[in-house]
């Protein structure tokens, strides 16, 4: 860069910060930190569509605190709104960006208005990083939507915990704050919530791509269904829908990814799924174990209980790691080319447990489609098992330590055969019966009008 293009670069971002101040104060509330530090002057203001967030005194160094700059950012956005539509973008170039107070990054409590798309941008998951550094963990987030923002998109940057227990996002609707869009972002550190939803409507249509899930977590990544709001009873939270993971890269420390207590309408697809250690702690609702999906609460609206895992590489690194406990009492299971037996050579394997469920006479109907899985199956009913319909079945599936007999086994020390399972086509190992032996050798082929190699 020249001389002349750094003096023009830096009168840029003293015209910015003089002509924004203005706007500024009028969208932040009385008496926060940034409407006491905003300069009164005041100066005309035309259309923006983007701000960066070093023209407003963003540093990135890792050391210097940002968190003003990002709150400036968020007001004008808040401030640009015209006819309910959202009309900047926020950009967060390469650097690492240290925020200290909660909800500086997006505090939808203002405007008091409905108002449809926002967007962050970054230079990169690995370039660009948001640390979050507030003076308490628990109860802090950097990002909350309090029935504001619809249509918000995180994109290409990365938001690390400094806080152990500090958390990402808190988001609550009564119908207006959804469609939630996160591509190639990345989250480090441990964090009590990633993502916490609540509400008695919508918190819905939300997509996850080629994202990386690191760090840990005290509760879940996604926890759908915080009762932060009071609702009177569980159902008043049956409205959480449609939400999508794809090409994700899964491989965080211990806690739980996905944790739907009232419901859900869910599907990941493709990537590869790794709990590396376990929980530091044992907890009374947890103990030591961490899991992947886990849907803990019985009765929902059948609408909002369909969960699908199709293309995923799991893997199972010790007996407390599950990939789903459900207790759902009806709506759909469905695991399609998974597999879960990269460990199963290990000594622990052939007894680890990693998919449990609940199931009762309306089900939930739960199926796996060419999946090669590990250990065994657990299954707790919640009727008489003689008067129990079939509700799971698996479909030319690889079962690596058990044969049929053996892999799906019911509650109890003797591991007893669920009668409620049904196998078709599958491959088991063990006694003879269940995995077909090879026909004996007759010796060479003989083609038809030949002879032997021995005539």
């Amino acid at each position: 860069m020249t001389e002349q293009d750094g003096e023009m670069a830096r009168d840029r971002r003293r015209i910015l910060r003089g002509g924004t101040s203005l706007l500024v104060a009028a969208a932040l509330p009385a008496g926060s930190a940034s409407a006491k530090s905003a300069s009164p002057r005041r100066a005309a203001v035309g259309p923006m569509s983007t701000v960066n967030v070093t023209d407003l005194g963003a540093v990135g160094d890792g050391s210097t605190d940002d968190t003003q700059a990002f709150e400036t950012a968020y007001a004008l956005a808040a401030t640009h709104v015209r006819g309910g539509v959202g009309r900047l973008v926020v950009e967060i170039p390469a650097g690492d960006f240290l925020i200290t107070r909660p909800h500086a990054l997006l505090n939808g409590v203002a405007p008091p208005r409905p108002a449809n798309g926002l967007r962050f941008v970054g230079a990169g998951k690995n370039m660009t990083t948001l640390v979050f550094r507030p003076d308490t963990g628990p109860g802090s987030y950097l990002c909350r939507n309090e029935d504001t923002w619809s249509n918000l998109s995180f994109e290409r940057m990365q938001f690390r915990s400094d806080t152990p227990g500090a958390s990402f996002f808190s988001s609550y609707s009564t119908g207006l704050a959804q469609d939630y869009r996160f591509s190639e972002c990345e989250w480090l550190g441990e964090w009590e919530y990633g993502l916490a939803l609540d509400g008695t409507n919508t918190n819905s249509e939300m997509l996850w791509q080629a994202c990386t899930v690191a760090g840990s977590y005290r509760k879940a990544f996604l926890y759908s269904g915080i009762t932060g709001h009071a609702q009177t009873t569980p159902n008043d939270q049956d409205q959480f829908l449609n939400y999508w993971f794809t090409d994700m890269k899964v491989e965080y420390e211990w806690g739980n990814f996905l944790e739907f207590p009232y419901g859900g309408s869910i599907s990941c697809r493709g990537g590869s799924y790794i709990i590396t250690g376990k929980r530091p702690v044992r907890t009374e609702e947890y103990g030591t174990t961490s899991t992947f999906f886990r849907f803990p609460v019985s009765r929902h609206h059948d609408s909002v209980q369909r969960f699908h895992a199709q293309d995923i590489r799991f893997e199972v690194r010790s007996p407390d790691v599950r990939v789903i406990d459900c207790v759902w009492s009806s709506g759909t299971i469905h695991f399609a080319d998974c597999d879960d037996t990269a460990n199963a050579f290990m000594d622990f394997s052939a007894e680890v447990r990693p998919h449990q469920y609940s199931v009762g006479p309306r089900g939930p109907l739960i199926r796996y489609d060419s999946c090669q899985l590990v250990g065994r199956h657990q299954y707790r009913t919640t009727h008489r098992q003689d008067t129990q319909p079939a509700v799971v079945r698996y479909d030319m599936c690889l079962l690596r330590n058990h044969p049929q007999s053996e892999f799906a086994v019911t509650d109890g020390a003797d591991a007893n055969p669920a009668p409620f399972v049904r196998f078709t086509d599958c491959l088991g190992t063990g006694p003879a019966g269940d995995t077909p032996a090879p026909p004996p050798s007759t010796g060479p082929a003989v083609p038809p009008g030949g002879t032997s190699p021995t005539d």
